[in-house]
This record gives structure tokens, sequence and C-alpha cells, in this order.
């Protein structure tokens, strides 16, 4: 599904958050690299599980009433992006898991926020009842965001990640249910 342009200012840096294009392909193969290499809030380090240029036209193609892959734009270069997937099992036509991710440069722009927004007025507006994700336990400004939006916490996956400094982290299982 195609969602509308939007626009938005903050902190005097102007973006646009739009549907990904066919074209974005090779950018975002790119940028997932990159990204996750910046953080250890991800859970692949760089270049695991690359996914190439054609495998992201793929996903691009996927989109669908039960998923989408939003892109941050500044001045035509992605800066980051979201995706919610969902699937066709009978059983889980309701339901999207969510995603998102941005260059460290651009944090503190909200535009992690605007994604995930722009995210869940999709979902709502194609009748999916609840969204899911997974955050890293030490990630606290995205646990507040979440929190923030509807998002609560389901389940703690204990010792789930072992990260650079040899230590095992939990993840945090969260999950929205639209409003009636």
């Amino acid at each position: 599904m195609i969602i509308e342009p939007k626009d938005f200012n903050v902190k005097e840096l102007s973006y646009s958050i739009r549907s990904a294009v066919i074209k974005d392909a090779g950018t975002l193969s790119k940028l997932r690299v990159q990204i996750d290499g910046e953080t250890e809030n991800m859970d692949r380090e760089r270049g695991e599980a690359y996914i190439d240029s054609a495998g992201m036209e793929t996903i691009i193609k996927k989109d669908s009433l039960r998923s989408i892959f939003l892109v941050a734009v500044i001045d035509n270069r992605i800066v980051g992006y979201s995706r919610c997937e969902g699937t066709d099992l009978k059983r889980l036509l309701h339901k999207v898991e969510f995603g998102v991710c941005v260059l460290k440069e651009f944090w503190g722009y909200s535009i992690g926020k605007n994604l995930l927004q722009e995210s869940i007025s999709w979902a709502d507006s194609v009748g999916i009842k609840k969204m899911t994700l997974n955050v890293l336990e030490t990630n606290h400004k995205a646990i507040e965001l979440y929190k923030k939006h509807g998002f609560e916490v389901e389940g703690i996956l204990k010792q789930d990640k072992l990260l650079a400094d040899g230590i095992f982290y939990s993840t945090i299982v969260m999950g929205r249910f639209k409003e009636k």
C-alpha cells in the first residue's frame, strides 16, 4: 500500500516520510548495513543477514493491505526506514510486526517517532488490530516512545542477545492493540 508523503520540520531539519519505491532498493540495502553497524540495538551486526538490492525490491513489492515499507528522506537522501510486515496466515491476519531504524547522525529529530506514528496510522486505517515489536532492554528511549504510543510490555526474552561487551541482554516484547 502506498501512503501520501508527509512533511516534517523538527529542530530546523526538514524531512518527509513516504512509501518506499523500487528505485530505493539499492540505497536501502546499503543503509541497512550502515545502521546495523552504528548501534547494538539492532538484531544484526554490520553485514549479517545481508539483503541485496534485488532482495529489497522483493520486500518493497510485498507491500499490501498487511505490509508497508516507509522511508524518511532529507534532501533526496534516505536516512531511516520502518517496516510493518504481516502474513497471509488466517490466524495472524490481524497483526503486523514493526521495526524501525534511523542513521545515528539523525537521532534526536523525531524521525523514528514519526515513522512509528505513520505506521500506526496506516495500521489503524487498514484494520490491523495488533502491532508487535521487539526492543533491547537497554534501549530505554525507544521503550518509552513505544509506551507513549500505546505499546505495552507483553514479555521478556531473558538473556536473548550477546553484545560486544560479552554480556547477555534481554529483549522486551511489546504489543499495541488498536483502540476500539
